[in-house]
């Protein structure tokens, strides 16, 4: 059975700071109590890394391929192929070690306790926040299977425990022999609900979280682009 209250990597570190998780329910409070900028541009200063001229940049570019400034690192043996895709942005943190996209228009906000926040001004239910705690786990199965790993996040960390919360599905995929959980699930709060996707992912020590959602009454217009931001959460060596 998962238990992250009694994991010594994860008890003094993660669930003290529940409360400034941005996973679904500080979203109607972050802008009253919690401080944050709004940033104009787009660009992190340590997001990006210059494209070298390699044989393989080459080849990518002869087979018609668009190359994101950031898709070769010279000195790490990880090489992300994946296209930017249409109307997404890429942030890619090599500190920290983890890449994803984002919908382009959402502005980066800075926000107490979280790594990464972007958000949709006009929709402030429509973000993404990458969190991370250090932890002696090496795979994220060492914590338990999907469903009972999404189960206690959502119950302990994800959502108050004042919302209703339903889990409707958690699954697992491999990107580069490293095991992903996503999780897919409703938060119903007074005077909204959520509907949210994450991704979870140990490496380099630590924890990562990366949620992303929308307005319930907006989720069939935005499920596509936020699968397509969790889908796109990757973690490499650092």
């Amino acid at each position: 059975m998962v238990s992250f209250l009694t994991s010594p990597s994860i008890n003094h570190t993660w669930l003290p700071n529940a409360s400034t998780q941005l996973g679904l329910y500080r979203y109607g409070q972050f802008r009253r109590n919690i401080p944050f900028i709004v940033r104009s541009e787009h660009v992190p200063s340590t997001s990006t890394s210059s494209c070298e001229d390699t044989p393989g940049r080459r080849q990518l570019l002869a087979m018609g391929a668009t190359l994101s400034p950031w898709l070769f690192f010279s000195q790490q043996t990880l090489t992300f192929a994946a296209e930017t895709k249409k109307g997404f942005l890429p942030v890619t943190d090599k500190k920290d070690g983890y890449t994803f996209v984002y919908p382009f228009g959402w502005q980066e906000v800075v926000v107490e306790g979280q790594d990464k926040v972007f958000k949709d001004v006009i929709e402030p239910l429509e973000s993404v926040s990458v969190n991370m705690i250090p932890t002696a786990k090496q795979d994220i199965r060492d914590f338990g299977p999907p469903q009972e790993v999404a189960e206690t996040l959502i119950k302990k960390v994800l959502a108050s425990p004042s919302q209703k919360t339903k889990l409707i599905e958690a699954t697992e995929h491999d990107v580069d022999g490293k095991a992903y959980y996503t999780i897919e699930f409703i938060a119903q709060a007074p005077n909204y609900t959520r509907h949210a996707l994450s991704a979870v992912c140990i490496g380099n020590g630590k924890f990562y979280t990366l949620t992303t959602g929308a307005n319930e009454r907006r989720w069939e217009k935005m499920k596509d682009r936020l699968k397509t931001v969790v889908d796109s959460f990757q973690i490499f060596n650092v």
